[in-house]
């Protein structure tokens, strides 16, 4: 199968780690011409005719300049401008969540970049004082670190692992094999997803998949294997895929996460999918791929 979420991180950029502090090699990138920038205010963009607009280096606003790297034979920036960009500039400006529907079809090999370009806004965003003394931080290397301007501790950015997990029952590939799924407390009816959760300190991977569904479905999970993992930067997360294997199946609901949790076959899955009862995450999700791995092969509808 073609794994929506690998086509996130599909085809990587060259970033050019090493050449983040050569300010001659950086000037010299950024007056290319062919070069081209996604504007983010605060840690919103701006789609237009239904695409991310890159505009060209010579078109970019003031703000802290953030090289992506090379791809296809360009250069490819982001830059980070205040929250008034927005208010300035016509359009409807979006989250990351909000973008993803832009990142289908030939744009999703530009996710990777986009990717980059807002997880390194939102650490921008949230880090805005030294942790050692609380002084004012600027940005170097690109704007891949922040540095502080009283004690000179430098801050970089951080990613959070998360799993992603889906839990199956059952003699394998048979008729009666069933996947657990749950369904968040604010969600509506009939919305459901793989369970999650994040990765504790000194924790272990596949023992955080056991907690967290034991924490969550009060269901005990034995053998865990690794799947895949997504890029995730909403706003700081590496969502790691796994499958686990069911010890027990009585499910009790003790988290106020999840409203509720249900075993589901793969007949039924289909059934209530194709009749809109059941609505699963979208396509370029992780947890799509995930379900859809299992099921052995697309399911029609999605959140």
């Amino acid at each position: 199968m073609d794994f929506a979420h690998l086509a996130l991180a599909r085809d990587p950029h060259e970033r050019h780690g090493l050449r983040r502090t050569d300010d001659t090699w950086l000037d010299d990138r950024w007056t290319d011409p062919d070069g081209r920038v996604l504007v983010v205010s605060g840690t919103r963009v701006r789609p237009k005719d239904g695409a991310l607009e890159w505009v060209p280096t010579g078109e970019a606003p003031d703000g802290v300049r953030v090289l992506l790297g090379d791809r296809d034979g360009t250069t490819w920036w982001a830059v980070i401008a205040g929250p008034e960009a927005a208010k300035e500039e016509q359009g409807q400006w979006f989250p990351l969540r909000g973008l993803l529907p832009f990142l289908g079809g030939d744009q999703v090999r530009l996710a990777p970049l986009v990717f980059h370009a807002l997880g390194l806004a939102e650490w921008h965003w949230a880090t805005k004082h030294c942790p050692r003394c609380g002084g004012a931080l600027t940005a170097r290397a690109a704007g891949h670190e922040l540095v502080c301007t009283q004690c000179g501790k430098p801050q970089f950015p951080r990613t959070d692992p998360a799993v992603i997990m889906l839990v199956t029952a059952g003699e394998p590939g048979s008729d009666d094999e069933r996947c657990l799924l749950g369904r968040g407390a604010l969600w509506p009816e009939g919305r459901f997803s793989t369970l999650a959760g994040f990765c504790e300190p000194g924790e272990t991977l596949e023992d955080a998949v056991r907690r967290e569904v034991l924490e969550e479905t009060g269901v005990v999970v034995g053998d865990v294997t690794y799947f895949g993992n997504q890029p995730w930067p909403l706003p700081s997360s590496l969502m790691l895929g796994f499958h686990g294997r069911a010890v027990t199946e009585e499910i009790s609901l003790d988290d106020a996460d999840v409203e509720e949790a249900r075993w589901l076959t793969r007949t039924q899955m289909r059934e209530e999918a194709e009749a809109g009862t059941l609505m699963l995450p979208g396509g370029v999700s992780i947890s799509r791929s995930l379900i859809e791995h299992w099921y052995g092969g697309p399911l029609p509808g999605s959140w």
